[in-house]
């Protein structure tokens, strides 16, 4: 794997930003942003000999701090939604910075998309890391978190996520690459098959309402592959609440996930240790230029974010999101893109 950097512009802050261009021996390569540890491009090979760049992302610095999205970033400390900003550890109860009515969504107001970490290549990969200071956002400890990133020359794009804390608070790291494998249009002809036989039932303000429902005779059914199309046309309460999916799933292995695109011909497997995914159709990514001018919009791609469940702190049945002073936190999360 070879490592190129280039500036890429300057934060409202008056800080550098760095793209890190990652390439492998088949050509492929994937941009990585230090600011937010952002995946900016990631161009993969198609049926037809060409290269696609199969995720969404923007040409400038000021687009990502302004235009909302978390288009390819880092999330944490805790990815999703924490209901009501407010979880209790030990019978102390911890106020989060809300930014998302009454919620902490991806983090708080200034979440790890918005900060510039530091990078350095080593190992086969570039990591970036940086230094979560105790109460940023709310989150009580001191929280040292490193993200890397590595193209192999399988054409496999790996990231793993590396934390230790001086005191016990909640950590579910998670990437918020928004794919699309045909490098534009909608996302309705992908066909995804999903590891899963339950989901998070969803409430109003997206937050689980702690009930884990059967995927069977419902539009949440992807284990045997559909098209994203025909599955977000199904009239279904859950997926009526956000215009289309935006729901945990339960993952039922480590090969969490497989999306298709009939168009490229491209695959994408993803395969991850976490026990759950997010999926999310773009229902809210309003009409919007991105790379190169190129439009997006609602279901002009999908995301499919691994993590521990959402507002786990405050559903004890679900799996813990804690990390405690001498447990190391270690995750990992790839995407192995073929041809068919």
């Amino acid at each position: 794997m070879l490592v190129n950097s280039r500036p890429f512009g300057t934060t409202k802050y008056g800080e550098a930003v760095t793209a890190y261009e990652l390439t492998n021996e088949r050509g492929a390569r994937a941009v990585i942003l230090d600011y937010g540890a952002t995946v900016q491009s990631l161009l993969v090979p198609d049926a037809a000999g060409g290269f696609v760049d199969v995720v969404l992302g923007y040409d400038s610095v000021a687009e990502y701090e302004n235009n909302g999205g978390y288009l390819g970033a880092t999330i944490g400390r805790v990815g999703n939604r924490i209901g009501g900003g407010r979880f209790s550890i030990g019978g102390r109860e911890y106020a989060l910075e809300k930014n998302d009515g009454e919620n902490t969504l991806h983090g708080g107001a200034r979440g790890f998309d918005k900060y510039v970490w530091s990078a350095e290549v080593t190992d086969g990969a570039l990591r970036m890391s940086r230094l979560s200071p105790d109460g940023e956002e709310g989150f009580p400890g001191n929280l040292s978190v490193t993200v890397s990133f590595a193209l192999t020359d399988s054409n496999e794009f790996r990231i793993s996520y590396d934390a230790d804390t001086d005191a016990v608070t909640p950590v579910s790291l998670t990437n918020h690459s928004y794919f699309n494998l045909a490098g534009g249009g909608d996302i309705l002809g992908h066909v995804l098959t999903l590891n899963a036989g339950r989901f998070c039932e969803g409430s109003p303000d997206c937050l689980p309402t702690g009930r884990l429902l059967s995927v069977e005779g419902t539009p949440f059914d992807f284990r045997r592959g559909r098209v994203l199309g025909e599955a977000l046309a199904e009239d279904c309460a859950q997926t009526r609440l956000f215009g289309g999916f935006d729901h945990n799933f339960v993952l039922g292995g480590s090969h969490a996930a497989s999306v298709y695109c009939p168009e490229s011909g491209i695959v994408m497997d993803m395969y991850t240790t976490l026990p759950g995914s997010q999926l999310y159709t773009a229902n809210s990514l309003s009409e919007r230029p991105g790379k190169h001018g190129a439009p997006m919009g609602p279901h002009g791609a999908l995301c499919l974010e691994t993590q521990v469940f959402p507002d786990g702190m405050n559903h004890y049945a679900f799996p813990s999101p804690l990390l405690r002073p001498g447990e190391h936190l270690h995750t990992e999360t790839s995407y192995a893109f073929s041809i068919r």
